[in-house]
């Protein structure tokens, strides 16, 4: 019997601890003790089995330097920089300015605010990337106007609730920062990969309000006395059409004396100052002129993080840090920010930053012993006997972590699952962009999935509840937890989409070999050395 359980102290091992930490357990505190209680385990057991375990305790001195290449790498020095970002611009006031302006311009369509609610989203998601500023911003703003207009109560939360994750896909998302650390793929690849998806399940959200507005008008009203004129929306066209020409002019001002990337970033900047002097002009109302100040600056923020990296100007680490940077003096032009609200915001970012490496140390305490113990080859010999070779692999893959999802942080997840996965994909021969994009994919369902989505918490935080006929209308946690279901659906299904077609998210092309399309993961990731948490196979060189 001991004998047997020696045997197969890894798959015990991973067990337990999985069990624990859906019980609810601190998660760093649980994979390290899991780890070292495991690996002393396993010591004492190799001195009774020396033919089945082998471990000892002289495995342990190198953690020290493997921690300080954790807490030193490159990718990972990003995600602070990213999280201030998002925690200042929450304080700017233009996410509430910017919701108001576009379910004004939406207010002549069925179900406009819905479809503000999701444009909106997918704005903040390129600047916040945080789930929580996006979903309660949206709910303490938009569902009040969205339930006195009779708003079905589901279609609204579900709405909030969905548009607010679209920061765990659409770049800069730390769930992408952190897939690229794992996978070892640039930050830039994975953010250029995530880009077609993204830009999909957005659409895939509108198509699904159109057409609920259109085979159930009954839940998404036309709003009343909330819409734009029609000469707002042709100024706010003029200035945002003027923009577009100040960019192309200076473009071509600039000529071939500058180098492109300098064309691009000047004539950005050419355009966005022609559309703000305009808008101070004022025409056609007071409208317009908020509309620019607005949207000027988060494009611009966006452009500033997201083009910089796309145009190889800066890494994402240098991009995060102008990000941050930007953010601040926005929040200092527009007169937001206090001492006492920054020191909130840096102690909010420090929290996290503390949280993700906290993690990320368990996870490599865990990961040692686990190895140790021949976990490695357990769970590969159990992945390439599962059917269908890659495409089974991926399904089984996909399901496990959409399970682990319903009870799991995107942390817990990626710094357990993947590097627990990414070898036998690596045989497989999958492309790591592929399989890490489809991975993000996934772990954004985890903030909608009951019983623990975060993003049906934030939203419940904020959501009027129903408290009598003559009260203002609410809405309650079962219809908090039913109305993303449908979204949910769309995100499984545009999961299959890209397994079905890999070239939306590889844009280069992809070698073939006979008939079939191969997915080819490089010989050497440029982003996997010593201090990454993708591939673990260095922890016994």
């Amino acid at each position: 019997m001991i004998e047997l359980l020696a045997a197969n102290l890894a798959p015990i091992m991973f067990i337990i601890v999985m069990g624990l930490l859906m019980l609810g357990y601190p998660v760093a505190f649980t994979l390290a003790a899991g780890g070292l209680g495991f690996f002393a385990i396993g010591v004492g057991m190799s001195q009774i089995f020396p033919g089945i375990v082998h471990l000892s305790w002289p495995l342990l001195q190198a953690q020290p330097d493997r921690i300080f290449g954790i807490l030193s790498n490159d990718t990972l020095l990003a995600v602070p920089f990213f999280t201030l970002m998002g925690a200042i611009f929450q304080r700017t006031g233009i996410a509430e300015e910017l919701l108001e302006i576009v379910a004004r311009l939406f207010g002549r369509v069925r179900g406009g605010l819905c479809f503000a609610v999701v444009l909106v989203g997918a704005l903040l998601a390129a600047t916040t990337g945080v789930v929580s500023a996006s979903v309660m911003t949206m709910g303490l703003i938009a569902l009040p106007i969205m339930l006195r207009s009779g708003y079905d109560p589901r279609i609204a939360a579900g709405t909030i609730a969905a548009s607010g994750t679209l920061s765990q896909i659409v770049p800069p998302s730390l769930v992408l920062i952190v897939m690229a650390d794992q996978m070892g793929v640039p930050v830039g690849e994975m953010y250029r990969g995530a880009a077609v998806p993204a830009l999909l399940l957005i659409g895939m959200f509108c198509l699904f309000l159109a057409a609920v507005a259109v085979f159930s008008p009954g839940r998404m009203p036309v709003m009343r006395g909330m819409h734009a004129g029609w000469r707002e929306f042709l100024g706010l066209t003029a200035m945002m059409a003027l923009g577009v020409g100040a960019t192309w002019l200076g473009h071509r001002a600039l000529g071939a004396a500058a180098t492109t990337e300098l064309r691009i970033v000047g004539a950005m900047m050419i355009g966005a100052a022609a559309a703000v002097v305009a808008a101070g002009f004022r025409p056609h109302g007071d409208f317009v002129r908020r509309a620019i100040m607005a949207l000027v600056p988060t494009l611009g923020l966006i452009f500033l993080v997201l083009g910089t990296v796309f145009l190889g100007v800066a890494t994402p680490t240098e991009s995060g840090a102008m990000g941050a940077a930007g953010a601040l003096l926005l929040a200092m032009a527009r007169r937001r920010i206090t001492l006492p609200a920054l020191r909130e915001t840096l102690h909010q970012t420090a929290r996290l930053t503390v949280f993700v490496f906290f993690i990320l140390i368990g996870a490599r305490l865990f990961s040692l012993t686990f190895y140790g113990l021949g976990g490695d080859a357990w769970l590969h010999d159990l992945l390439l006997s599962l059917p269908g070779e890659k495409v089974g692999f991926i399904v089984f893959a996909m399901v496990v972590i959409f399970i682990l999802g319903c009870f799991l942080d995107f942390f817990e997840i990626a710094f357990i699952v993947v590097p627990l996965l990414l070898p036998t994909a690596v045989v497989l021969n999958i492309d790591p962009l592929w399989f890490g994009i489809l991975i993000s994919m996934n772990l954004q369902t985890s903030f909608l999935t009951p019983p623990f989505g975060f993003a049906l918490f934030y939203l419940r935080s904020v959501a009027p509840r129903p408290a009598g006929p003559s009260a203002p209308p609410g809405v309650d946690t079962a219809q908090i937890y039913t109305g993303p279901l449908p979204f949910v659906a769309l995100n499984v299904a545009l999961i299959g989409i890209v397994i079905a077609w890999p070239e939306l998210v590889i844009l280069e092309p992809i070698a073939t070999e006979g008939t079939g399309t191969e997915l080819i993961a490089p010989a050497a990731s440029g982003g996997t050395d010593d201090s990454s948490g993708g591939n673990l196979n260095h922890l016994f060189d």
